[in-house]
């Protein structure tokens, strides 16, 4: 029986619950890991409130991302063996996987080997937010060197992993933020610019263009943004679409605004706007594959650091559940110390 978190109903944190359950052997392609470390997502917080991409079987366990060690691999397993220290990379379902546990059973494609400079606490933190970031700085679009790529809401993880990727990549990332308390750690990221939205104005007073628009335009010298990483949605989307030259990308990789995201009208630059997540990179194999090169070569370097913000323990969930959605989160991402 190990320690496991898991929700019966769904609403706030404190709808968690931790429970003594078994832990299955596993099955053809899956491993059984001990779990070190869990890397703590908002999309936990959506799966718990019932508002994710898909809903949950009740009760549920939730978490994707972890680091620990392989207990036992199950048949056709060749790659893994007992003892080997790993990372789990989100590629699967909540409802099928979850991690928030001592112990648990994950498919073995979702593994990454870890190697022993990287702890258990940064193992669980940094592939989910790379990997995303990866696949829209260099899968779905090219960024070029000295091109203004946009990131919205970077105070979270990928948000860190986008100015930090993009510095790497040699464009110039304008970072948007909710707090100017912010600032100085997106700069010491690598940020070009930061643009505090708590600090501009509710309408433009000369009326030519939205705040948001024209605090972009200004950070990029008036040529627009390249490129846009949005994790926010919603009407804003207009303005970061005014704020991008002709031939930008604008793209959506999460719903933070919690509101819908329309296509924009009227007179704007030709943009190409599209959803993104995760999975497009995690299913791919050979996608993952140049993702799992990217991150390593930068972090081999230097140029990629890590994203952890802070480490709570196993028996404070709910508290890092609240963080999760605190206006006083710092840039980076949480972690559950399980170990």
């Amino acid at each position: 029986m190990v320690a496991t978190i898991r929700f019966h109903e769904l609403g706030g944190p404190e709808v968690l619950r931790y429970e003594d359950l078994p832990v299955r052997s596993p099955g053809p392609g899956e491993v059984r890991i001990r779990v070190d470390a869990i890397g703590l997502n908002r999309s936990e917080v959506n799966f718990r409130t019932g508002t994710y991409l898909y809903q949950p079987r009740l009760p549920a366990g939730l978490g994707s991302e972890a680091a620990g060690e392989v207990l036992e691999v199950g048949p056709g397993v060749e790659h893994w063996t007992a003892g080997d220290a790993v990372s789990v990379l989100p590629s699967f379902s909540q409802n099928d996987y979850p991690v928030y546990a001592q112990e648990a059973v994950v498919p073995a494609s979702a593994l990454l080997a870890r190697p022993p400079e990287l702890d258990a606490i940064t193992g669980a933190a940094i592939w989910m937010p790379y990997v995303t970031v990866y696949g829209m700085l260099a899968e779905l679009v090219r960024v070029r060197p000295g091109d203004y790529v946009v990131v919205t809401a970077a105070n979270n993880s990928i948000g860190m992993a986008a100015v930090q990727a993009a510095r790497y990549l040699g464009a110039c990332p304008v970072a948007t933020t909710p707090s100017g308390g912010q600032r100085a750690t997106l700069l010491r990221a690598g940020a070009h610019a930061v643009i505090a939205t708590d600090e501009l104005p509710e309408r433009n007073e000369h009326g030519e263009q939205p705040p948001l628009t024209e605090a972009i335009l200004a950070a990029t010298e008036q040529r627009g943004a390249a490129l846009v990483l949005d994790a926010e949605g919603g009407p804003a989307v207009r303005q970061l679409v005014q704020a991008c030259s002709p031939g930008a990308s604008v793209i959506v990789h999460g719903g933070l605004s919690g509101e819908p995201t329309p296509l924009p009208g009227g007179q704007y630059p030709p943009v190409w706007l599209r959803r993104y997540t995760v999975f497009e990179i995690t299913g791919d194999p050979a996608a993952m594959r140049r993702a799992e090169h990217f991150v390593r070569a930068g972090l081999a370097g230097g140029a990629l650091g890590s994203l952890v913000d802070r480490v709570f323990d196993f028996a404070d969930v709910v508290a890092a559940h609240n963080y999760l959605v605190s206006p006083e989160r710092a840039p980076g991402k949480p972690v559950l110390r399980v170990r």
